[in-house]
């Protein structure tokens, strides 16, 4: 139950920050909720992974899909050097699951130095 409830709020807090805060702020979105919500650094990594994966994932594929994937396409070319936008969106998924997998993974380590 606390890996959904950390997972489901990482998601929020995430979503919340980068509202106003530039995208790395998910980083500290994760690390926050890692502090606070005790688990084992390896759940704490899959949480912000999974939670960031499916979030970025999904307003990528959403944001592209609105547009008929004509941005996501162009930059892929530019980036990939293949016109794939999905692939594009796989990658951009990653990069925010690592970030925010890794920031989670801090923060649990530094719950569990200071117990």
């Amino acid at each position: 139950m606390k890996f959904f409830i950390s997972l489901v709020l990482t998601a929020l807090l995430s979503f919340g920050f980068c509202l106003f805060l530039p995208w790395w702020s998910i980083a500290i979105a994760a690390f926050i909720v890692a502090v606070l919500m005790p688990q084992k650094p390896g759940r704490s990594f899959l949480t912000g992974f999974i939670s960031l994966f499916l979030l970025w994932g999904g307003l990528s594929f959403w944001i592209s899909n609105n547009n008929e994937h004509n941005l996501a396409g162009k930059i892929s070319m530019l980036i990939l050097k293949m016109d794939n936008p999905y692939i594009l969106i796989l990658v951009t998924a990653l990069i925010a699951a690592l970030v925010a997998g890794f920031a989670a993974l801090a923060g649990s380590y530094l719950r569990k130095s200071r117990a």
